[in-house]
């Protein structure tokens, strides 16, 4: 069934139970990043152009309709069966226009998109302007509550507290430590104090890790660094994004290769297993987080750390 017909039905039945209950059809005012929007409690088709929305709507047991296609690695709560509704740059307008979603979401790198959308169908702005820990609380309260979900969500979020609870002091008092972004071979620094929704954040704001070094260019793909530079500094902990793994560049050199030297080998965190190579999915290529990609990623901070769930 092509799903502008599966809308049309989802709409005529949906109209039969309100006519046969006497009752109005519900909506929920969203404030959001660019605005506020009315949209329709529990709408039957969504379009997400947000990886961080997919991965919360699944966990909370909602379906998304259409998203724009991953290449390379799918996570394991990437719904199938999804409708191709064009890039996160680019969105397809015509499709967007032919299928008429209940709610289309946009975040991040999609949220320029929102002006022309917002134009077509009900659109919300999902990008994370507090903290990730922050930003993934109140994006899951909004979902919840368009769909409905506000217990799953309570739960799903108690359940993360606890983690990051029983984290923190852990993390806090376990030494310095950096982030470094590895691409094409070369090095490059992510700022802790200006990574509020996405990389880093979770380990300097949330898990309140102490930068070997708070003094690192802001920008987006963060400040190059060399090997003599990292073993200066020293860090106790290295945390590592392997960009072209994010990004799917063919034949590109692992960022395991790329610090595999002489340099390195005399580093604190080399010598002591401090080196941790973080899912570049999750920590790269999805705007902030979802209720899914937090717990991997405490999972990942939780082995490094000896901690067990």
């Amino acid at each position: 069934m092509h799903i502008a017909t599966f809308r049309k039905l989802a709409a005529t039945l949906l109209a039969g139970v309100l006519i046969a209950g006497s009752a109005t059809a519900q909506e929920v005012t969203v404030e959001h990043a660019q605005g506020t929007t009315s949209v329709p409690v529990n709408p039957a088709v969504v379009f997400s152009y947000d990886y961080a929305s997919i991965d919360t709507l699944t966990s909370l047991g909602v379906t998304v309709t259409g998203a724009p296609p991953l290449s390379g690695r799918s996570p394991s709560w990437v719904p199938e069966g999804m409708i191709d509704i064009g890039s996160l740059f680019e969105p397809d307008y015509e499709e967007i226009n032919a299928t008429q979603p209940d709610l289309t979401i946009v975040a991040g790198r999609s949220a320029d998109a929102y002006r022309e959308l917002s134009r077509m169908v009900p659109t919300i702005d999902l990008t994370f302007a507090d903290d990730l820990y922050g930003g993934l609380k109140a994006n899951t309260r909004i979902l919840a509550e368009i769909f409905g979900k506000e217990a799953e969500a309570g739960e799903a979020l108690a359940a993360l507290e606890n983690r990051i609870e029983r984290l923190r002091p852990v993390v806090a008092e376990g030494g310095n430590g950096l982030l470094l972004m590895v691409s094409g071979g070369s090095l490059s620094l992510l700022n802790p104090s200006t990574a509020t929704a996405g990389r880093g954040a979770l380990l300097f704001q949330t898990l309140g890790l102490e930068p070997t070094i708070a003094d690192v260019e802001s920008a987006t793909h963060g400040e190059p660094v060399s090997f003599e530079f990292l073993l200066r500094y020293d860090p106790d902990w290295l945390f590592v994004i392997d960009r072209d793994a994010a990004i799917g560049t063919e034949d590109a050199q692992p960022a395991a290769a790329a610090l595999d030297n002489e340099l390195m080998r005399q580093t604190a965190a080399w010598q002591n297993d401090r080196i941790v190579y973080v899912d570049p999915f999750n920590w790269y290529i999805i705007s902030g987080a979802g209720l899914n990609t937090m717990n991997e990623m405490l999972d990942e901070i939780e082995t490094a750390y000896g901690q067990l769930n």
